[in-house]
């Protein structure tokens, strides 16, 4: 569905993507993971054309996204920073919207406004931050577009907001499949939605994979050292901390049911590593220890 091969984008002497390449396919949930200001805002206004890239190709459907209206009207972005017209009433944002994007859902987007109790009649610029980012989220999901981009869409919402926008966007995508992409620092929270994990890192794609394989290979193992090493010898360790005469050591590499046995026979507790925590171990810029 979106190709991207040897993507570059550079702020005069900063380079911020350097030879990026990404396939995504069809009616799938991704999740954009980076550090700030790793580059994943830049990634994502390139494929929605809002701003222009230094080199490389972005497709979808195989049709160059740059400068393409036939293209652009597949693709929904709702970004962090606001909408791009803020001095006019919200009902006009989604008047325009209804003639954007082609396959606008008007009875959706009525639906939403009631689900969130919101106020169309007040001006864009007026609004609490959590209710601009009500607006964007209504406009994401009212569009219906096969690629659909929310960049940090929980910015100002409280629990009960983002957790209505979770299970609307679940609902909604059952319903009417398409491709979507997150970008949120909310890792934890979004866990469930997500089906592959993208991780920028060093101005490209540092891992792509899908979320289960990801999981079942990230473990948290809690003992006494001289019995963790020699089962993990060679295994990526990417965390440990030490509590007395017992260390807890993450681990980033698939146990067979052996080893996992050996481990508990040693009083070894196993845990999952939750996907937040993976993350933030992965991307840490200290040196990632291979063994113990």
């Amino acid at each position: 569905m979106l190709e991207i091969k040897y993507l570059n984008k550079s702020y005069g002497d900063t380079k911020v993507l350097t030879d990026l390449s990404l396939e995504l396919e069809e009616n799938k949930v991704y999740g954009l993971l980076g550090r700030n200001g790793v580059g994943k805002t830049t990634l994502l206004s390139i494929i929605a054309n809002q701003i222009s890239k230094s080199s490389g190709e972005v497709k979808l459907y195989g049709e160059e996204v740059f400068e393409n209206p036939k293209a652009l009207e597949n693709i929904c972005m709702v970004r962090e920073k606001g909408i791009g017209v803020e001095d006019i009433k919200v009902k006009k944002i989604f008047n325009m919207a209804k003639i954007l994007y082609k396959d606008w859902d008007e009875d959706y987007k009525n639906f939403l406004i009631k689900e969130f109790n919101f106020n169309t009649n007040k001006k864009y610029n007026k609004l609490s931050r959590g209710n601009q980012t009500i607006v964007g989220l209504i406009l994401g999901l009212a569009s219906r577009s096969k690629l659909t981009i929310f960049d940090e869409p929980s910015l100002g919402l409280d629990a009960a907001h983002r957790y209505k926008f979770y299970n609307l966007l679940l609902k909604d995508i059952e319903n009417y499949p398409r491709t979507i992409i997150i970008s949120t620092h909310l890792i934890d929270e979004v866990t469930n939605l997500f089906e592959e994990v993208i991780i920028l890192k060093d101005e490209s794609v540092y891992i792509k994979d899908e979320v289960n394989n990801l999981i079942e290979k990230a473990y948290f193992l809690n003992g006494k050292e001289e019995n963790i090493a020699p089962i993990i010898e060679g295994k990526r360790v990417i965390h440990k901390e030490e509590f007395g005469t017992s260390v807890i050591v993450g681990l980033f590499h698939r146990l067979t049911g052996e080893e996992k046995q050996r481990l508990k026979d040693n009083n070894i507790d196993i845990s999952p590593m939750p996907l937040q925590k993976l993350f933030v171990y992965l991307t840490e810029n200290s040196h990632v220890k291979e063994a113990l």
